[in-house]
């Protein structure tokens, strides 16, 4: 067994099956993904160096209409429907995530 470190202090998990039916749905023209659209309002990196940990996966099985579906991992009970056009800066405040983010930016 082998381990690898990160620098992750939390994951995100973001639907990309709703991302790709809303086209994007985020971002100045509405064309960008949510986990793009956090990742560049955090300043978070991609990949395990980032201080979070912006996941897209397949399908989270609940497909809401015009939202995309989102589970942070720090609260995994607890799963978030977000509309399209919703304000970023707004769903990263109600994720818990700038804390979280400039936390980890200190620590490294």
């Amino acid at each position: 067994m082998r381990i690898v470190r990160s620098d992750w202090a939390n994951t995100i998990l973001v639907c990309k099956k709703c991302s790709k039916k809303l086209g994007g749905g985020f971002g100045p023209k509405g064309k960008t993904s949510l986990a793009k659209a956090l990742r560049h309002d955090l300043g978070v990196r991609k990949g395990r160096k980032g201080a979070l940990g912006i996941i897209e996966v397949k399908c989270l099985g609940v497909c809401p209409k015009g939202a995309v579906t989102v589970v942070n991992g720090a609260k995994p009970g607890e799963w978030l429907l977000v509309a399209a056009q919703s304000d970023v800066a707004e769903i990263a405040d109600g994720l818990g995530l700038r804390g979280v983010v400039v936390r980890a930016a200190a620590e490294v």
